[in-house]
């Protein structure tokens, strides 16, 4: 390939990031912008598909005027995206709502009557999906029966890299990671399920025809290539979900190696080369390739949660922060360094927007449990880092318990940025962590996987070969000892509130301002 670069783009759930890659994975420029979500209800989590278009437009245009290259030096974009999103649109393409994210909790009662029992355990037989509302198959009954009128009206169920690549080529196609993410893609059949299809009330024409994540598009809108500053017949390549990217771009594609992500939310995935669905249905099971499966569980509290401690209880470092020109998250950090493994058994289970895997409980709430009179700041803070590590712990048991032994644990996303949530981790699992050397593991998965598309790669394990390891992290023995016993009794609360976290969620979504 003569070409000087690629693009790996990473439409992600907070902002989107465009990086451009040399082949030998150097970056060459990188462009980011964030967006709002907007909450206008209790479990309502939505983004606008136009803002996420013109954020699009923006972090790749300003790439290419950093980088300094031509069009012609451009061998191709590849995408990677957040799962589970929904927008609905109309016969002309435009969204009549906004885009519903994978935060999104509104359709749990529809999860709740259409799978529960043996209905649940078929549909995640044929899909992977575990119940839970995050999935586009919950959402779209939402939509059938809380705006029927509008229902009526959908030309079309997409999600947020569709919408782009529409607005790029003029075609609805979605890659088969994306739709194996739904809720509505059958994994024995390898394609739209027809049951679901049927209990949804829509036609297979109102979804996306479903392609390969090596398939390239290579015509895109002159007007609209002139803007970003390509070429018209620049190579678009699918690319998958931003979770199997992350497993890509941080070079963990051979058995036994195993990611794991905490930013805003958080997941633990594994690449098998057959699909995988757990006996207790705590796990998904997604494609990423006609070789490859990523097999993995997400939670949705991860680094939210934390947010959540700063923006309620750290005002005044926050101010500190801005004025001594530090990140607010290191002062946390540091606070938490001061108090001891266990948080002098304070113990949070960080369930702030429901949870997901592994127990797919959207009525799950925040517990703080063994809070006492010493307690302070320093140890909420500790205890919320703890608290996610716990959840973390508690699939990768059941990923090993499905696919085996896990030998090598990699890790990414903004938690790394504190050596201290790192080693929590390590102490929590027991086991050597390792950091990759790549910071922007979703993007540059994409990059590889575009390469491998265009025949640059012959095998997409040859990204092995320019993943370095920037360091290791191993465990404490004593202070996994201590969090052994922690864990149990988090395991143990969790079990007994099931009824409480049924009763508050409902109270919670009914009583309204």
């Amino acid at each position: 390939m003569h070409k000087e670069a690629i693009f790996g783009v990473d439409i992600g759930t907070t902002g989107c990031r465009a990086v451009l890659y040399r082949v030998d994975g150097t970056i060459l420029a990188s462009q980011s912008i964030d967006y709002p979500l907007y909450t206008p209800e209790s479990d309502w989590a939505e983004q606008d598909p136009d803002e996420i278009y013109n954020a699009f437009i923006t972090v790749v245009s300003k790439a290419m005027l950093q980088s300094g290259l031509a069009a012609k030096d451009i061998a191709g974009m590849s995408f990677s995206s957040a799962l589970h999103s929904l927008i609905p649109v109309d016969t002309s393409g435009n969204p009549l709502y906004r885009m519903l994210t994978w935060a999104d909790n509104r359709a749990q009662a529809y999860k709740e009557k259409v799978a529960s029992g043996d209905d649940g355990k078929a549909i995640y037989s044929r899909t992977a999906c575990p119940p839970h509302p995050m999935f586009p198959l919950y959402k779209i009954l939402w939509f059938r029966y809380e705006r029927p009128d509008m229902f009526q009206n959908i030309a079309k169920f997409i999600g947020i890299k569709e919408y782009i690549i529409y607005r790029l080529t003029g075609k609805y196609i979605i890659d088969k990671s994306i739709a194996s993410g739904s809720g509505l893609y059958n994994n024995q059949t390898l394609s739209w399920d027809e049951q679901l299809l049927e209990l949804t009330g829509l036609r297979q024409d109102q979804l996306s025809e479903v392609v390969p994540t090596t398939h390239i598009e290579r015509q895109i809108d002159p007007e609209i290539a002139r803007i970003l500053g390509l070429a018209p017949d620049t190579p678009l390549i699918m690319g998958a979900g931003d979770g199997m990217m992350n497993c890509i771009g941080s070079g963990a594609i051979n058995p036994g190696q195993l990611t794991l992500t905490i930013g805003t939310s958080g997941a633990v995935r594994v690449i098998t080369t057959k699909p995988y669905n757990d006996p207790k249905g705590r796990t998904w099971c997604y494609s990423l390739s006609e070789d490859y499966w990523v097999l993995g569980g997400a939670i949705t509290n991860g680094g939210i949660a934390l947010r959540w401690a700063k923006e309620k209880f750290a005002s005044t470092e926050q101010k500190v922060a801005e004025r001594l020109g530090l990140d607010t998250y290191d002062i946390l950090s540091r606070y938490a360094e001061q108090k001891p493994a266990g948080s002098d058994g304070l113990i949070m289970l960080p369930f702030f927007a429901g949870e997901r895997a592994p127990y797919w409980n959207a009525n799950a709430r925040g517990v703080l449990f063994g809070l006492n009179l010493n307690h302070g700041k320093r140890h909420l803070v500790r205890a919320t880092m703890e608290g996610i590590c716990y959840r973390m712990y508690s699939i990768l048991q059941a990923l090993e318990e499905v696919s085996g032994q896990v030998t090598e644990i990699r890790v990414s996303g903004s938690f790394t940025h504190s050596r201290l949530w790192v080693q929590i981790l390590a102490d929590v699992f027991g086991r050597v962590i390792t950091v990759p050397g790549e910071p922007e593991g979703a993007a540059y998965g994409a990059a590889v996987l575009g390469l491998y598309a265009l025949g640059v790669l012959h095998d997409i394990k040859e990204v092995g070969n320019f993943i370095n390891i920037k360091e290791r992290y191993y465990p404490s023995e004593e202070n996994h000892e201590r969090y052994q016993q922690l864990f149990k009794i988090y395991e143990r609360v969790y079990w007994n509130l099931q009824q409480e976290f049924e009763e508050i969620a409902k109270i919670q979504r009914t009583w309204k301002d």
